[in-house]
């Protein structure tokens, strides 16, 4: 139980029919992080996208270190960092330099990324994704190692140069995946899966065993899709509007697939009836959280949404501390009780 946390996904997304001056959202989130800690939360995640209108989080770095600065206990990691965007000796240097500012408290996720524009801004080929994540990854472990081997690779090469300083502790690399072939790269690659929402999780653990590896060497940091209220139906009649744009964006965008073969949805009730996002009572939140963690002893973080695209924060911290003082107590309990019996 001491390994497992439970925390907060951020975006920062600020879309322009509820917009908000960002300073003020900025300090509000940081507020927010600083009293969810407080009430028992244990991990903030951070993710990132480049050139939307909205203002989706482009600096995961810069924010990570800030929220090290008004937390002390929280993990703070990123959920995720599109990793073929960026030169990785520079991912290795920010990452170390957040973990040292931070005790070691920081996880870095990764993954291929999936939005044309971002790769076309930046000079990068889709197609090349698998191969750049690929690199990428080997290249951040050689440089926290402070190797000087130089590496000669297909998409990066780095002359024999030993990036510092180095991480007193290594972060976590972990990467995230939806299709099968990426989530099998993932078994293989990286020290955790990030999973967005839960039913790609039995495959990352078939995964690991074709890769020679244990089911039990499973680490899974599960972001979900839950909204979880005393009358999660009447919350949802309130803020369905926010997740609808929210994940009619993440379609447009081709984060489920080409966007001409995956249809927007109509309504938020839509969502509901498509299961893209669980509607949740206290008590069938401890049930379902109970449950999912008795299967899978591999979750070792669950992080929801802090807030939808432009909700308030203020309606947000609602949810948040019925999830850290309602709904968690009660699952720790149970799963503690199961241990000792």
């Amino acid at each position: 139980m001491n390994e497992r946390n439970f925390g907060l996904w951020y975006d920062f997304r600020n879309p322009p029919q509820w917009h908000r001056p960002f300073s003020a959202l900025y300090r509000e989130v940081l507020d927010q992080i600083e009293w969810a800690e407080g009430l028992g939360l244990g991990s903030v995640w951070l993710t990132e996208h480049h050139f939307c209108e909205d203002g989706y989080t482009p600096s995961p770095f810069t924010l990570a270190a800030a929220i090290g600065e008004r937390t002390s206990t929280m993990r703070i990691g990123t959920n995720l960092i599109v990793a073929p965007l960026h030169n990785p000796v520079r991912l290795a240097e920010d990452a170390a330099t957040v973990s040292l500012l931070t005790g070691g408290r920081f996880d870095l996720g990764l993954g291929m990324g999936y939005w044309e524009p971002e790769f076309a801004a930046f000079g990068r080929s889709l197609k090349n994704r698998p191969s750049m994540l690929e690199e990428c990854v080997e290249l951040i472990r050689r440089a926290w190692s402070g190797s000087r081997e130089p590496f000669e690779g297909k998409r990066f090469q780095f002359p024999g140069r030993p990036i510092t300083p180095v991480p007193e502790q290594a972060p976590q690399l972990l990467v995230g995946a939806l299709a099968d072939p990426a989530i099998e790269r993932a078994a293989r690659i990286a020290d955790g899966f990030l999973s967005t929402q839960n039913p790609h999780q039995p495959t990352y653990l078939d995964a690991l065993e074709r890769c020679g590896k244990s089911r039990d060497e499973g680490r899974i940091y599960a972001g979900q899709w839950t909204i979880i209220a005393e009358d999660p139906e009447r919350e949802w009649a309130r803020i369905g509007q926010h997740a609808l744009y929210q994940l009619n964006n993440y379609i447009s965008w081709g984060a489920f697939g080409p966007p001409d073969q995956v249809p927007q949805f109509a309504d938020a009730d839509q969502i509901v009836a498509a299961g893209a996002f669980q509607l949740w009572d206290p008590a069938t939140a401890v049930e379902e959280i109970t449950a999912l963690l008795r299967e899978r002893p591999q979750i070792k973080d669950m992080h929801f949404w802090a807030q939808l695209p432009g909700e308030p924060v203020e309606s947000g911290s609602a949810r948040i501390e019925l999830l850290a003082t309602e709904v968690l107590p009660r699952v720790r309990q149970r799963l503690s009780a199961e241990v000792g019996a």
